[in-house]
């Protein structure tokens, strides 16, 4: 049986992200009263009362930057949450946010959109096994479903 894993936002990038992130804006740290935003720096839902910062992010643009892939129009930002100081970052390797629906979105090695996939509660393995038993596929970007926003990506290992 295979183990997925995933794969925080960089230390590098989120260096970049609390200078300015990918849309270019400056870092606004907040502190998180009641806790619950799920940190994309170490995989975990924020503690009330810690300092984090929502930043524009472009996972798959930093991806292609390292693979040499061109994702063309499939380039996007968006929003995700990060500690506003370093953090250590996950702890264990356990699959992160997987208490609700997600879509699993694959992405060929040139940086295509190979399709998706809605996965309910639990269900991410089955998901990351059935894209990567396509070999074509090279990463997998998990989204959430109700803001579609990026929580991380798993790649071919």
């Amino acid at each position: 049986m295979t183990t997925y894993f995933a794969r925080p936002v960089s230390p590098t990038a989120l260096k970049e992200l609390r200078s300015a992130d990918d849309a270019g804006r400056r870092m606004v740290p907040v502190t998180d009263e009641e806790g619950g935003s799920p940190l994309r720096c170490c995989l975990r839902h924020s503690a009330p009362g810690e300092r984090i910062a929502l930043v524009s992010y472009a996972p798959l643009r930093r991806w292609a930057a390292e693979s040499g892939a061109d994702p063309g129009a499939y380039d996007e930002q968006g929003p995700v949450f990060i500690h506003a100081e370093e953090c250590g970052g996950p702890d264990g390797d356990a699959l992160p946010f997987t208490n609700a629906h997600r879509t699993v979105r694959r992405y060929s090695a040139d940086g295509r959109i190979l399709g998706g996939r809605l996965v309910g509660p639990g269900a991410l393995g089955e998901a990351f096994a059935e894209a990567f038993a396509d070999p074509a596929v090279a990463v997998v970007h998990v989204r959430a479903v109700e803001y579609g926003c990026f929580l991380y990506e798993v790649r071919r290992d």
